[in-house]
């Protein structure tokens, strides 16, 4: 196990509304948020985009120019900081997401590696949400990979499923991908695997040999024992605006540095030391 552990910070997501919670949308405010993230402990930074303008923060952007300013904002806020950006999108039209990639060439980026129904049914049995497939089929995850890997990007696995750690290593025994492996179990959205420290074993059993991981825990009150357990198994950490506005006492937070603030205090209570950006290339085998 490593001593080391590389915090990423997940400075807004998708489905986060500005109107409701704290998330940054601009360049600015993005670069504002990775900064106090960054001063936390966060090496990594793991990033979506907003449409700009009035009324418009709650809606994904695509535009690889907008990218290519949010990322030359947070670059100049947090020297030697990691990029690591979202390609998550539904259905069949993903170009945007290739594009932004191909443009830009982000140290990380996320690859989805299996479908997924997205799904949450509230206490009276109606749907939280319109239920839809998060649709990552084959040809998908292969169109990612091939930009990933001419954009020098590693690929960041994100696992909802057990059978989708398991898919993973498929990947590369097809020929799909031959670079060094870093899994990323998303544990704790509804449909998927809970945020439970018990599976974190079984995982570890899933996933191949001698590759990175961590653990996005999304939720409350329940994936600080996680992060804990993670930390103490040797996993890399993650959380930010887009997993939980929630600290472990249960304080509501207003910005992604507090949240970097406590688990890295996490981490060092498990014995574990926060790396810096440099370190953390050299984990990942990232220029």
């Amino acid at each position: 196990m490593s001593d080391k552990v590389i915090i990423t910070c997940a400075l807004n997501g998708v489905l986060t509304d500005p109107k409701q919670h704290a998330v940054p949308v601009t360049p600015a405010e993005m670069a504002a948020e990775a900064k106090r993230a960054f001063e936390a402990g966060a090496a990594m930074m793991h990033i979506h985009l907003r449409q700009q303008g009035e009324g418009k923060g709650h809606l994904p952007s695509w535009d690889p120019a907008l990218s290519a300013e949010v990322q030359a904002a947070i670059r100049a806020a947090c020297p030697g900081v990691i990029i690591n950006h979202t390609s998550g999108v539904v259905g069949p039209n993903y170009q945007g997401a290739l594009d932004c990639i191909a443009r830009t060439k982000p140290e990380v980026a996320a690859c989805n590696a299996g479908s997924l129904n997205y799904l949450k049914v509230k206490s009276d049995g109606s749907w939280a949400w319109p239920p839809h497939l998060f649709d990552n089929p084959v040809e998908k995850v292969k169109a990612y990979l091939d930009v990933m890997i001419a954009s020098r990007s590693l690929p960041e696995f994100e696992c909802f499923d057990t059978g989708i750690v398991r898919c993973v290593e498929m990947f590369r025994r097809a020929g799909l991908y031959g670079g060094p492996l870093q899994y990323n179990f998303v544990m704790g959205v509804e449909s998927g695997m809970p945020a439970d420290p018990d599976l974190l074993p079984i995982l570890l059993k899933l996933k191949a040999p001698d590759s990175n991981w961590q653990v996005t825990a999304i939720g409350r009150a329940n994936i600080w024992p996680l992060h804990r357990r993670c930390a103490e198994l040797g996993g890399h950490l993650r959380t930010g605006l887009e997993d939980t506005f929630y600290k472990a006492d249960g304080e509501k937070v207003t910005s992604n540095g507090q949240l970097i603030a406590e688990i890295a205090a996490t981490a060092r209570a498990a014995g574990r030391s926060i790396a810096s950006p440099a370190e953390a290339r050299a984990i990942l085998k990232i220029a």
